[in-house]
């Protein structure tokens, strides 16, 4: 009940830019009463299937779970992250048609991520694939264990010291697909029964989050440094610029389209389920 101290678990990605989104809240720059916030620091595929259970109260969900989640959960119209002409990106160790790819084994960081869903759209058709932590798919792909890799966050920087080529940069293509729609890859949800009140009291203190942290970048950016594995601090700030921005404050209209529009294609793929519709808090 509102009014009451009651801890509240916060999941989100351990990379830099929901770090970045965090730090207002971290800091105790934003206050958070009258809740108590736990950060649970888990990998997008371990969250999303958390919320599948609801186990968290709040909790950053890949954009293609949302519709297996809608039931229990209403997305926040803050903290998207969406690639506006870049986005996951499939690399190997060498240079490989389309339709090579559809025949290869592709690490991948998740089947409810949006990278995949955006993959499989790509591919038109199932493809081969191996689930594998984010952190290790480049390294899975170095080692032979796999012919191509799915990266998601920070590895879409730096997966040129490995010596591997890109095939594709599923932003780029769904961008021209789309008409210039950004790719929506993650969201905040807040569970539904907690009531409308604490609905838009969580949503109101993540967004203040956001905006302290966009209006304090360097702090901001001290804090989200460790979760960066292998950025230096100008690879951090632009990765950081990629995914915290003003479609990062509010989805607005054009981000509620790209949502629509890429879920509509999952649903045509058989590969998002009917019947969910987008239910925003706050």
């Amino acid at each position: 009940m509102v009014g009451a101290i009651r801890r509240v678990r916060v999941g989100h990605s351990p990379d830099p830019d929901d770090a970045f989104m965090f730090y207002g809240i971290a800091s105790g720059e934003v206050p958070t009463e009258p809740y108590e916030i736990e950060q649970v620091l888990e990998d997008i595929e371990s969250l999303n299937r958390r919320c599948l259970a609801a186990e968290l109260e709040v909790s950053a969900v890949s954009i293609h779970a949302y519709p297996h989640l809608a039931e229990r959960y209403a997305l926040m119209p803050c903290g998207a992250s969406m690639g506006d002409g870049y986005g996951p990106c499939v690399v190997a160790r060498h240079r490989m048609t389309r339709a090579g790819l559809a025949g290869a084994t592709v690490a991948v960081p998740g089947k409810l991520t949006s990278a995949y869903l955006a993959l499989r759209l790509y591919l038109g058709a199932d493809f081969p694939h191996v689930v594998v932590p984010f952190d290790r798919i480049l390294e899975t792909v170095v080692a032979g264990q796999a012919d191509a890799g799915l990266i998601i966050h920070e590895g879409q920087l730096t997966y040129d010291r490995h010596d591997l080529v890109l095939l594709v940069d599923l932003g780029a293509w769904w961008a021209e697909r789309s008409g210039g729609l950004p790719l929506p890859l993650g969201g905040n949800v807040v569970r539904k029964d907690l009531g409308a009140a604490s609905m838009g009291r969580l949503t109101g203190i993540l967004r203040q989050s956001i905006e302290y942290g966009l209006a304090h970048r360097r702090a901001a950016l001290d804090y989200a440094m460790p979760f960066g594995r292998g950025l230096d601090r100008t690879l951090a700030d632009h990765f950081v610029g990629m995914y915290v921005n003003d479609l990062t404050r509010d989805y607005g209209e054009r981000g509620r389209r790209a949502i629509e529009r890429f879920l509509d294609e999952g649903r045509a793929a058989g590969l998002v389920p009917f019947g969910a519709r987008l239910e925003f808090a706050g």
